[in-house]
């Protein structure tokens, strides 16, 4: 096949999808966190965003075992990266709502290291 004469089809990101025990628990915990509405809903998964929007996804594992960062034994695989303009403050706001705080913490000062309530680690950080 001729490269060249043929059009590259067009990718657009839509979203990631988070392997889980309980969609609907996974996706209220994000969605409060990105106040994101819940775009579809099943028994088996759940889609967070807006119309036109990436978005975020979470399906039901029934063997779901979670990352142990930072532990290599199950990896983490992927990761969250959260934009935030006081550190302490959504940390607090995040471990409210059901998130913890490994003792593990790279960089305390520049980004903190959190589990969401599945165990998936996610980042809050300043730089973004």
């Amino acid at each position: 096949m001729d490269t060249d004469t043929v059009s590259a089809p067009v990718f657009r990101y839509a979203a990631i999808t988070f392997d889980c025990p309980d969609p609907a628990a996974l996706a209220r915990f994000y969605g409060d966190l990105l106040d994101l509405p819940v775009a579809f809903s099943s028994d088996h998964f759940v889609f967070l965003g807006r119309e036109g929007e990436a978005g975020l996804g979470f399906s039901l594992l029934a063997d779901y075992r979670p990352p142990s960062w930072p532990d290599p034994a199950r990896e983490k695989r992927a990761h969250i990266e959260l934009g935030v303009d006081d550190l302490e403050a959504a940390q607090a706001h995040v471990l409210d709502r059901g998130a913890s705080a490994p003792a593990t913490q790279p960089d305390p000062g520049r980004w903190r290291v959190l589990l969401d309530p599945a165990g998936h680690p996610f980042c809050i950080s300043t730089l973004v």
